[in-house]
């Protein structure tokens, strides 16, 4: 038999060029997002609710580091190197890719199907009680089957739902709704989230949800065979004969 009829048979094709793109583009930008705003959150890190919020304003909750301005009352004797600059700008740019990222992933997957496929539940599984016992089942450590390695299991489509049609669209609002430019002309996008400094202190919440996501979905490619997912969404394609590993 012909080696690239051999080849065919050993591989299956697992994820489309688009959602690599895309994946690969908004993992990139979401690292610059978390270092940009770690560098943006220090200049003040006190952190409000309602529409104003500085230093003579009696703060929800502080973050006990040193900021990077002297005019934040931190009680540390030093500041922190002060990156606001290029931070804000960086910021900026990379959550436009991850925007844009989105917004082509979001139009293919609704346009192909693979939302419909590969992240909405299954029938079966949308029972509350067949759901339970589904998720019940991968805290078991039970192997992965077939179908599971070609797809997403019910946890899976759960978390990627929830990110994607949740977590992602508050984190856009919540960055918008801090911009005074974009508030001037859309005053309710900061008005329905109780206020401006409302808006950063969500936004501060969902960053962090957002991150445990990541460190979850890393861990669980890991566990689940590194080199064996890493190539899928390389090269779109996994081999049928590798072992997890």
């Amino acid at each position: 038999m012909p080696v690239a009829s051999q080849l065919e048979k050993t591989t299956t094709a697992r994820h489309s060029a688009v959602v690599r793109v895309t994946h690969w583009l908004t993992f990139i930008a979401f690292i610059a997002l978390l270092v940009t705003g770690f560098e943006i959150m220090i200049s003040h890190p006190r952190f409000y609710w309602g529409e104003v919020g500085n230093v003579n304003t009696k703060p929800l909750f502080v973050i006990p580091i040193p900021a990077s301005r002297d005019t934040v009352p931190t009680g540390y004797g030093y500041v922190m190197p002060d990156q606001n600059g290029w931070s804000r700008y960086l910021h900026f740019e990379a959550a436009w890719v991850a925007v844009l990222a989105g917004l082509v992933y979001g139009i293919y997957g609704l346009w192909s199907g693979h939302v419909r496929k590969n992240l909405i539940p299954e029938r079966r599984d949308r029972n509350g009680r067949a759901y339970r016992a589904r998720i019940a089942q991968y805290f078991r450590r039970r192997p992965p089957g077939r179908a599971e390695e070609t797809s997403y299991n019910v946890l899976q489509r759960t978390a990627y739902l929830i990110v994607i049609f949740v977590l992602f669209p508050l984190i856009i609002w919540t960055g918008l709704a801090m911009s005074p430019a974009f508030t001037s002309a859309f005053p309710w996008t900061s008005v329905l989230l109780g206020g401006r400094q409302s808006a950063r202190t969500i936004h501060f919440f969902v960053s962090w949800l957002l991150l445990f996501f990541l460190l979850v979905h890393v861990t669980m490619v890991a566990v689940s065979g590194f080199r064996r997912r890493m190539r899928a969404m390389i090269t779109g394609t996994m081999r049928d004969s590798e072992e997890s590993q």
